[in-house]
């Protein structure tokens, strides 16, 4: 006969008696034979209370608690990543990195090096110019030089020079002459070069003792990536971007150095908060801009003086890469919420009033832009403005404008409406052997250059498109 769990307490022995205790067997019952799953017999328990925890009797009625049920699988202990993260803008540092020069390549000997008056005489065209050491750090210096150009597989930083290289020299050279401003727009397919050749427009106007505002990324300033504020008694409002700006006077600073510091200060500035006396050197001027918070009266002195008239100044360059992503809606909004126009943020509009001809350089210079079409926003306007000026000149048919299109921008055919289109074509035939060469001595191209090789690049290419013909030939290139 079993004892009821109640009265085993009272089974126990004492330690105040020596009569011994009987000891009551305790009998644990077996389960039968059950052929139900084992769900059944043991059913999930209702929700929000613990499983049910199996419990073992032993001889002496004590109880001892077993292993409790798990419900699910097993899961096995994740494995920490204890590797350190990235710092603040490392990742944006390596995307951007830039590698000119590469150890393991042949050195080319007998390149002759860029001038400016190889960049006019006809005869190097065609031709592979090496850039100067004091080039190179300008050009860095401004961001002219892309992470997805091939300037890490060679030794030395070199460029061909086109006939369209030649053409930009000269139209730049005659502006400067006649202190006119020269107001060109680069266009072309995908890959034809675009960029290199607004970087060839950079380094002429830097070997010729210019002074040059460029604009590496123009999606930079309308991807809504950088402060802005609004201008006080500006009407429509305007809109600054101090941290853009402390970045294009660094570059202004860097570049340009040598000659700031002989430009000297014809007004007096009583804006700023550091006083300035009339007759300081230009550079002392742009090393004041520390902060974004005390750069946008530096920025605006800075252009004032460059752009003063009857002080002898120096030509203008005004460069930007990426011309459709300033010419459209930015990504900014004002307090209303509303899109604000890439024209009203006011180094945009600088930009723009100089390419429109509404402000022009006394000293004369250039405004120079590219398109992009790997990564860029469609722009009718901007396209519709290209394509008239190339019919103007004579490059193609005059355009019909879409009746029933509503992304036509006034502002922006404004802008565009007397400018002069640069459309750069593939390479010549002539122009693939000179590079092919090049790339041969580089020790990258291990074939014979002969005719039939040139021929089958030049076509393997798209007939000459530069990019083109870097992917068909040297295949471990990134472009």
């Amino acid at each position: 006969m079993s004892v009821p769990n109640g009265l085993r307490c009272l089974l126990r022995p004492s330690t105040t008696t020596s009569i011994p205790a009987r000891i009551v067997p305790v009998t644990v019952l077996a389960a039968s034979f059950s052929s139900t799953s084992l769900l059944g017999k043991n059913p999930l328990p209702p929700k929000g209370k613990a499983p049910p925890s199996r419990v073992k009797v032993l001889p002496g009625g004590h109880i001892r608690a077993g292993k409790k049920m798990q419900l699910g699988k097993f899961k096995k202990n994740k494995q920490v990543d204890r590797s350190r993260p990235p710092a603040p803008g490392e990742r944006k540092a390596y995307r951007k990195r830039v590698t000119l020069s590469n150890n393991n390549a042949l050195p080319v000997e007998g390149l002759e090096e860029m001038s400016p008056q190889a960049m006019v005489d006809p005869e190097k065209v065609g031709r592979m110019l090496a850039l100067p050491n004091e080039l190179v750090d300008q050009l860095r210096a401004v961001e002219a030089f892309k992470p997805t150009q091939t300037w890490n597989m060679f030794r030395q930083p070199s460029i061909l020079q086109r006939k369209e290289t030649r053409e930009l020299a000269e139209k730049m050279q005659a502006a400067a002459g006649k202190g006119e401003t020269l107001k060109l727009v680069i266009s072309g397919d995908r890959l034809v070069g675009k960029s290199m050749l607004l970087l060839q427009a950079v380094s002429y106007a830097y070997l010729n003792n210019w002074i040059v505002f460029h604009i590496p990324e123009g999606q930079e300033l309308t991807n809504a990536s950088t402060d802005y504020a609004p201008i006080p008694n500006t009407a429509p409002t305007q809109y600054s971007q101090q941290a853009y700006a402390l970045r294009i006077l660094q570059f202004l600073r860097k570049a340009n150095q040598k000659l700031l510091l002989d430009l000297k200060t014809v007004f007096p500035h009583p804006e700023l908060v550091q006083h300035f006396p009339v007759g300081t050197s230009l550079l002392q001027v742009a090393n004041a801009a520390k902060e974004p918070d005390s750069t946008w009266p530096i920025f605006n002195a800075v252009l004032q003086e460059l752009t003063a008239e009857g002080a002898g100044r120096p030509p203008i360059l005004f460069s930007l890469d990426g011309l459709s992503f300033v010419m459209k809606a930015s990504e900014y909004r004002s307090p209303a919420f509303e899109l604000i126009h890439s024209h009203d943020l006011s180094i945009v509009r600088r930009f723009v009033d100089l390419l429109s001809g509404k402000t022009k350089l006394p000293s004369g210079g250039a405004v120079v832009a590219a398109t992009s079409r790997g990564n860029s926003p469609r722009n009718p306007s901007m396209e519709l403005m290209i394509a008239q000026q190339e019919a103007k000149q004579g490059l193609r048919e005059q355009p019909v404008k879409e009746p029933y299109n509503r992304k036509y921008d006034d502002r922006v055919e404004a802008a565009m409406r007397d400018i002069e289109v640069l459309r750069l074509s593939s390479v010549s035939r002539s122009e693939a052997r000179s590079l092919m060469e090049y790339w041969a001595a580089s020790g990258l191209l291990r074939t014979a250059v002969d005719e039939k090789a040139v021929s089958d690049k030049w076509a393997l290419g798209g007939n000459g498109n530069l990019g083109e013909m870097e992917r068909a030939t040297l295949l471990t290139m990134r472009y």
